[in-house]
C-alpha cells in the first residue's frame, strides 16, 4: 500500500513516486471546524469529478497539477485504498504558495462581516451602502494566510505581495480572476452563482499552477441564481443542510456533535451531486466508481 503522508479533515494524501502524489477525497464532512462521525456518501467522488471537470475547462488559463483521475493509471498499491476509484487524483508535486488565493464576486461570509465593521474587504476600502450578498462592482482577489492552527487570516493584496513577491502575487491574482470569471459565466448560464471561491496555487517546474481541488462545493460558495436576494444569505449547494440541522439541535459546537440524521445526510448528498451535474452537464452516475468508466 502507498505511504500516507497526510490525513486532514476531508482529504488523505499518499506518496506516489518522487514527483507525484495521490490525493484522495474522503466522504468525511466538517462544519464549524468539527468533523462529524457520519460520512456523506459520494461526497469525495463529487469533489474529484468537479475538479476534473474544471481542470479541463480552465486548462487554457494556467497549468494544473492534475495528471489523471483514471484509476487504471494509478501507481501500484493504490487499489488497496478503499474506494479509490472516483475519489482520487494522481497529481504532480508543487511548491505551494503560503497564501490562500480567494476570489469574491459577491459580498458574503467573512468579507461581509469585515465590511459591516470597517467598510473594507481584506483591508481594502469598498463602496458604501453595500448589502449582504450584493454583487461587487467587479470580482476581487482577496488572499488570506494559511494558518497551521486556528483560522486563516484575511490580508490585503499588498500584504500578500510582501509574502510572495509582487510578480508572483500579480500572476496569482491574474490567474485566479481569469479562472473565476470563466467559471462564473458558465455557472450563471446554468442558474448558479459562484459567490466566491478559494484557489490553491503552487510552482511546478518553475511555472505557477492551479493545485488541489478546483471550484468545488467545499472550496466555493454556490447559490441558486433565483434565490439570491440582497440583504440575506442564500442557501448554498454544499453542506448547508448539515449546518442548518446542527444549529437547530442546540449543540455547543465544542463537544462531540450529535449523530447526523439519515434525511440530512441524504439531502446533503443530493446537493453535492446536483451542483456537479448542473455545472458540468454530465451524469454523476457515469463518473469513475467501478461501474465501467467515466463521464467524458
Amino acid at each position: 500500500m502507498l505511504e500516507r503522508l497526510y490525513s486532514g479533515k476531508v482529504r488523505d494524501i499518499y506518496a506516489a513516486g518522487e514527483d507525484q502524489l495521490l490525493m484522495v477525497a474522503s466522504d468525511r464532512i466538517s462544519a464549524f471546524d468539527v468533523v462529524f462521525a457520519e460520512p456523506i456518501p459520494d461526497k469525495g467522488r463529487v469533489l474529484t469529478a468537479m475538479t476534473d471537470f474544471w481542470d479541463e475547462l480552465l486548462g487554457h488559463i494556467a497549468p494544473t497539477h492534475l495528471i489523471t483521475t483514471d484509476p487504471s493509471k494509478f501507481p501500484v498499491g493504490s487499489d488497496e485504498i478503499e474506494g479509490v476509484a472516483g475519489r482520487a487524483m494522481l497529481v504532480r508535486r508543487a511548491e505551494m504558495l503560503p497564501i490562500e488565493c480567494i476570489v469574491r464576486g459577491y459580498l458574503s461570509g467573512s468579507a461581509w462581516k469585515e465590511y459591516q465593521t470597517t467598510g473594507t474587504v481584506h483591508n481594502s476600502p469598498m463602496p458604501k451602502g453595500l448589502r449582504e450578498s450584493a454583487q461587487l462592482p467587479e470580482p476581487i482577489f482577496t488572499p488570506s494566510t494559511k494558518a497551521k492552527e486556528g483560522h486563516d487570516i484575511n490580508i490585503s493584496y499588498a500584504e500578500a505581495a510582501e509574502l510572495v513577491g509582487e510578480a508572483v502575487a500579480a500572476s496569482a491574482r491574474d490567474i485566479c480572476l481569469d479562472a473565476y470569471n470563466t467559471a462564473a459565466k458558465r455557472a450563471l448560464d446554468r442558474g448558479i452563482v459562484i459567490a466566491d471561491t478559494k484557489f490553491e496555487l503552487g510552482f511546478i517546474d518553475g511555472e505557477l499552477a492551479i493545485c488541489d481541488e478546483i471550484l468545488t462545493p467545499d472550496s466555493s460558495r454556490f447559490w441558486s441564481a433565483d434565490e439570491v436576494i440582497e440583504g440575506k444569505a442564500p442557501p448554498s449547494y454544499d453542506k448547508q443542510p448539515v449546518r442548518d440541522w446542527a444549529e437547530s439541535t442546540g449543540w455547543d459546537k465544542a463537544s462531540r456533535p450529535p449523530a447526523i440524521p439519515a434525511e440530512v445526510i441524504s439531502a446533503t448528498r443530493e446537493r453535492y451531486i446536483r451542483a456537479y451535474e448542473t455545472l458540468s452537464d454530465r451524469r454523476f452516475a457515469d463518473w469513475w466508481d467501478g461501474k465501467g468508466g467515466d463521464a467524458r
